[in-house]
């Protein structure tokens, strides 16, 4: 009876770090986008490509690369596009910073307008 717990144990122990690893695998899939499939992530992708970056992301895990060298990589290989978040920098800083300024220029426009308004009433 004990045997039987001992190789249980040891069967459950390893089946979840192998889904551990798989899990970590995953998160990088979702985070890179298929470039054949647009909008698709290369997780959810069946196409070639996406098959081919899935063996480079395992590759690059069992180098010991980190999750943000990997998306930095894929970045430079493929260019910003490939990676759902892409990394604030000077090419794409209007792309991060454009919807705050508009929305403030939209406030201060309102607010101008409504002002203007009570002067005159």
């Amino acid at each position: 009876m004990q045997i039987r717990i001992f190789f249980f144990s040891i069967i459950f122990f390893f089946n979840n770090l192998l889904a551990g690893d798989l899990s970590d695998y995953n998160h990088i899939y979702k985070n890179l986008r298929c470039l054949v499939c647009q909008g698709q992530s290369i997780s959810d992708s069946n196409s070639e490509f996406a098959q081919t970056i899935k063996l480079v992301v395992n590759d690059l895990v069992k180098e010991g690369k980190s999750e943000n060298e990997i998306y930095a990589f894929m970045a430079d290989k493929y260019g910003d596009w490939i990676v759902y978040k892409p990394q604030f920098n000077k090419q794409n800083f209007m792309l991060w910073l454009l919807p705050y300024v508009i929305l403030v220029g939209g406030a201060l426009i309102i607010i101008y307008l409504i002002r203007r308004k009570r002067g005159k009433i």
